[in-house]
């Protein structure tokens, strides 16, 4: 007995040792106070893909999406397309039902105008178009959304939208949701080459990197470094996830809030800031070299 209890114990501070070795103290510490007097909820995860160190807040936690989503509903979507269920240049046509109020470009279309799917992806990642993401989000399936990634190892990131059983989710995160770890995980994943396919992945990564909201956690990394990445906002939440081929390594990154009480979308708003300064506290803690800084009244430029 004395034996066992001895390997057990042995056991266990290995485990610990290892995960000493994972964690990253020192920017968990730093992110912990860019964090603690915000008002609302913050879940943050970090991860050096060179060096494999992470640091987390509030990492595991369930937040809304909102247009983070649409990463997910793109992965639906080619995988329909790996399985010759859609064509990524079919042509599409556009019908006056898939109009949803706002400013997205599809919704200026007129019934009947022809469309392919590959620019209607295109409109719904670089541009977050909402009705090109819901068309998108039918034409894959919702259910057939959330099978894939269940069978790839996402446990909470789901679709809750025009989905049979999800009704409790969406009332209560909106269109989807999430956890900052598994978001950053899947856009990790389409960086290696190992969602759906390497033809795929690489396809995917390529539409990550022309993003057009670019004012707030791009904002923060120079313009001439290569970032994957995609945006989301709604009234009480905010979110981003990058994933930024650094010089001195990779890195990816998601932070999202939950139950803001500042609900504004001005430039100001405490979400957008709070994005703005975690992803500048992260290149200058992976880049300290680098001194790089936004132009002075970049902000009269933001989309």
């Amino acid at each position: 007995m004395k034996k066992i209890f001895a390997s057990v114990f042995t056991l266990t501070l290995i485990a610990n040792a290892l995960l000493a070795q994972k964690n990253d103290i020192k920017l968990k510490a730093q992110l912990a106070h860019q964090i603690k007097n915000f008002k609302g909820r913050v879940g943050v995860y970090v991860k050096n893909l060179k060096t494999g160190k992470i640091a987390s807040i509030n990492a595991d936690s369930l937040f809304p999406t909102a247009s983070l989503v649409k990463v997910p509903i793109m992965c639906g979507v080619f995988n329909e397309i790996e399985k010759g269920n859609l064509n990524y240049h079919q042509e599409l046509t556009y019908r006056d039902s898939l109009y949803r109020e706002g400013d997205d470009i599809l919704g200026s279309f007129k019934d009947g105008e022809k469309i392919s799917l590959s620019k209607v992806q295109m409109l719904s990642i670089t541009t977050s178009d909402n009705a090109a993401s819901l068309w998108l989000q039918k034409l894959a399936g919702s259910q057939n959304i959330n099978n894939w990634l269940l069978a790839n190892g996402f446990k909470h990131t789901r679709v809750n939208s025009r989905t049979p059983g999800r009704e409790a989710m969406y009332a209560q995160y909106g269109w989807g949701v999430t956890t900052p770890r598994e978001m950053a995980t899947l856009l990790e994943k389409i960086r290696l080459g190992q969602v759906i396919s390497k033809a795929a992945s690489e396809r995917m990564y390529r539409n990550l990197l022309r993003i057009y909201w670019d004012g707030e956690a791009l904002s923060a990394i120079p313009p001439y470094y290569q970032v994957a990445s995609k945006q989301g906002a709604v009234d009480k939440s905010r979110s981003e996830v990058l994933l930024v081929n650094a010089p001195h390594g990779d890195y990816v990154f998601c932070v999202i809030t939950k139950n803001q009480t500042d609900i504004g979308y001005q430039h100001g708003n405490d979400g957008f800031v709070l994005l703005r300064k975690i992803s500048a506290l992260l290149w200058h803690y992976f880049e300290p070299n680098n001194q790089w800084k936004p132009a002075k009244g970049l902000e009269k430029y933001d989309e």
